[in-house]
């Protein structure tokens, strides 16, 4: 497994844990295909009741690596058919890399838990969306923030929103792409529960879960996600569909561009 993330398996329980903490555990390739690898394994590795997921260091996940944006501002972005690029399909699936490192949770038969500190922005939100429960810390920054750089929520982050807030207030954090706390978050749904220790908190959480019979847990969260999760392939085709369009396009490098330079942007009207 990639040294981009760790896993362990007590008691019934999966610790499983982003650990690039000198790049506040931000997503580049060999992250998204470790993150991806763990969760496929966890799908069918024996004795696993639940999952807690988390990031090492001073931060869950701090978003796109920042080598990625100096990419797209030189008006690069990876091929489809590049099998390491977050935008590869794998035959037979709903979503392309990038949108599995989110959705892998929730293919897991087991309930995920995800522990949240620090910052968890853009891919890294939208990660812990992808989760069953999050324990939030009450200071984490956290941000949907794709349209900052000229992106959309693309990492099955639409479809996730769209469960857990108002479609106003869903729209409000996508558009505004605004920093919130996690405070914040509780008050909007985002976060389950807030905690000044997310890991220990969502590690009791999992030992209470694995008390329980794991047919009914299992059962449980099959029936729910088939509630929650309708529509899924379409959200997330039409996510790839959306990114497609804008990525790499004039706006999009300038909306990276005038970050870079710290200065206004400079946008054209559609057609």
């Amino acid at each position: 497994m990639s040294d981009r993330v760790t896993f362990t398996l007590s008691e019934g329980i999966a610790d499983v844990r982003m650990s690039r903490p000198e790049k506040r555990n931000a997503l580049d390739g060999a992250m998204f295909q470790a993150l991806a690898d763990v969760g496929e394994r966890l799908k069918t590795e024996q004795g696993v009741r639940c999952v807690v997921l988390s990031g090492d260091g001073s931060s869950f996940c701090a978003g796109l690596d920042f080598a990625s944006f100096q990419m797209m501002a030189g008006g690069d972005a990876p091929a489809a058919d590049d099998q390491s690029s977050p935008g590869a399909m794998k035959e037979g699936r709903i979503t392309h890399l990038a949108q599995q490192v989110c959705w892998v949770w929730q293919e897991i038969p087991v309930p995920v838990i995800a522990a949240v500190h620090g910052h968890a922005l853009g891919g890294g939100l939208q990660i812990a969306l992808g989760t069953d429960v999050r324990i939030v810390h009450p200071d984490t920054q956290m941000s949907v923030r794709e349209v900052h750089w000229g992106l959309v929520p693309d990492m099955t982050g639409t479809l996730m929103l769209s469960t857990l807030v108002r479609a106003d207030v869903a729209k409000e954090l996508v558009f505004t792409a605004r920093v919130f706390d996690g405070r914040e978050a509780h008050a909007l749904g985002l976060a389950t529960r807030l905690s000044d220790s997310p890991l220990e908190t969502a590690m009791a959480m999992a030992r209470e879960i694995t008390d329980r019979s794991p047919d009914a847990i299992r059962g449980s969260k099959a029936l729910l996600n088939g509630l929650f999760n309708a529509g899924a392939a379409e959200q997330f085709a039409a996510e790839r569909r959306m990114i497609g369009s804008v990525i790499g396009r004039p706006n999009q490098i300038e909306a990276v561009m005038a970050n870079f330079e710290k200065r206004p942007s400079v946008f054209t009207d559609p057609a």
